[in-house]
């Protein structure tokens, strides 16, 4: 088939999942409890007159499916609509919030490869002795505990208790020193990574996790391998044999839960994000629900499912790469 065909067929199987996303996310957003305009108004003496000029200005006194309907039009557009209670452009919104967010996903992922790689081989190699033991009491740790409960536990310890570390917040590294009162661009970076270490930690956790048990796995079934043990046998070093023969097979599950356990970390970003006060997406997607804005819910729904579904796309285009036994529905 070859691989521009395949990934072509990718992008077309995706529209319809993205459809779904959308139609599944607009359908909820309009049957949630409570009136977007009352919301926006609380507080101030309107009449009704005030209140239809409002729902005309914004579609809502529209039938759902024609609004639907608009809505899409104007997505293919590239215009993701007008925030009704923050009376600005979805668009820009997201531009604004885009980077914090960024920043916590991909520190995240360093996190969480940077750490569950090296133990998992350790695990791996070490499979049944007490360091192996402690591993998998950590991995099962960090994939049962929600990524908001570590955040806050954290903050107890290191923020409270220590004072070690701050607990809110988030210092840009794409900005200048002087709207912190920073020195200079060392004070900067050394104040970035003291804000970003404790939303990291907690959102890669559970990523870490995961990768470790795959990577533990998956080393285990490497060394145990009739090419290993061929290696072993010609007496080819250990780490010789660890780096060049188990450890590359072993990376390609990784990869397929990298690709997966984006939508995770994005979601687990959200709670994150509240915790400890960072105004990225995620924090900006809970203040939409609670203010019944949706236009904003639509507009992140869609980027948030779109950066999914491209990093699935990612993800099997990669295999042709690194594992040249992968075909993609080619036959001799």
């Amino acid at each position: 088939m070859g691989l521009l065909r395949y990934t072509a067929g990718r992008v077309v199987q995706a529209i319809p999942v993205l459809i779904g996303i959308t139609v599944i996310t607009f359908i909820l957003a309009n049957l949630a409890p409570g009136d977007p305009v009352r919301l926006m108004l609380q507080g101030q003496e309107v009449n009704q007159e005030v209140i239809a000029r409002i729902e005309r200005q914004y579609g809502l006194h529209r039938p759902l499916h024609e609004r639907y309907l608009t809505y899409m039009s104007n997505v293919l557009q590239g215009d993701l609509g007008h925030s009704i209670h923050r009376d600005r452009p979805v668009t820009a919104l997201l531009a604004q919030r885009a980077g914090p967010t960024l920043m916590l996903v991909l520190s995240a992922y360093a996190f969480a490869l940077a750490t569950a790689i090296p133990l998992g081989i350790i695990a791996a190699t070490r499979r049944n002795e007490p360091t192996d033991h402690v591993s998998r009491i950590v991995a099962l740790i960090g994939v049962s505990t929600p990524s908001f409960w570590i955040g806050i536990v954290l903050i107890l310890i290191f923020a409270i208790q220590l004072g070690w570390l701050p607990s809110s917040g988030l210092v840009y590294p794409w900005r200048s020193p002087d709207q912190y009162g920073y020195s200079g661009y060392p004070e900067l970076a050394y104040q970035t990574i003291r804000h970003l270490l404790l939303p990291m930690i907690a959102l890669g956790t559970l990523q870490m996790a995961t990768l470790m048990r795959v990577e533990r796995t998956q080393m285990i079934e490497s060394l145990q391998g009739e090419y290993v043990k061929l290696a072993r046998a010609y007496g080819v070093p250990e780490r010789t044999i660890l780096r060049k023969h188990a450890f590359q097979v072993a990376q390609l599950p990784i990869i397929t839960i990298i690709g997966l356990n984006l939508s995770t970390a994005l979601g687990g970003a959200v709670l994150t994000e509240y915790v400890f006060n960072i105004n990225g997406i995620g924090r900006l997607f809970l203040e939409a629900i609670q203010s019944l804005d949706y236009q904003l819910i639509m507009g992140i729904t869609i980027v948030i499912g779109t950066m999914f579904v491209v990093g699935v796309i990612i993800t099997d285009i990669s295999y042709a790469y690194i594992d040249p036994r992968v075909t993609y529905g080619e036959h001799d």
